[in-house]
């Protein structure tokens, strides 16, 4: 799917192959989106999670270009790099969307020790972000590509769950 509000991808090969180079791109990106400026969210301040930092680079940076369940074993991850610029617009987005309408869907999701999250996707079901709720503050967790129609699906029955029915 084709959303024309979201940016351009920010790809590897723009940064002549250099992984190093590449890193520094998407951290600019990252810190011009999340730290220079903050996204805007219904009543609550966002914020990041900063630690554990790696290479002098936020959690949340991480989080966003890579995936893993240990912190210190995450693998970046190209598709979620080139999407680096794509959090920030979506979550500004969400306040000014209604359910089942247009090209962004969210729900609610619980999660252990009573923290809710907000999953944030484009309708059909591609990309994700997802933020915690932290009563007094969100914080963007975590944001994927999903490539796989089984995912896509399992996402939409979801989306569908919360909503009761209504079409996601």
């Amino acid at each position: 799917m084709s959303v024309d509000w979201l940016p351009d991808l920010v790809r590897f090969e723009n940064s002549g192959g250099d992984w190093n180079a590449y890193l520094e791109v998407l951290h600019a990106g990252f810190r011009a989106d999340f730290v220079e400026s903050k996204p805007s969210w219904p009543g609550k301040r966002v914020s990041l999670k900063r630690h554990p930092e790696y290479q002098g680079k936020e959690a949340t940076f991480w989080h966003l270009i890579s995936e893993g369940d240990a912190e210190a074993d995450r693998i970046p991850d190209f598709r979620r790099c080139e999407r680096i610029r794509w959090p920030r617009p979506i979550i500004d987005a969400f306040p000014n969307r209604e359910p089942g309408t247009g090209d962004l869907v969210y729900w609610w999701k619980s999660q252990r020790r009573n923290e809710s999250r907000y999953v944030l996707a484009i309708a059909d079901f591609s990309y994700v972000v997802v933020v915690a709720d932290r009563g007094e503050y969100v914080m963007p967790w975590t944001a994927y590509h999903v490539a796989q129609t089984h995912r896509q699906a399992k996402l939409r029955r979801e989306c569908e769950s919360y909503w009761r029915g209504q079409k996601c």
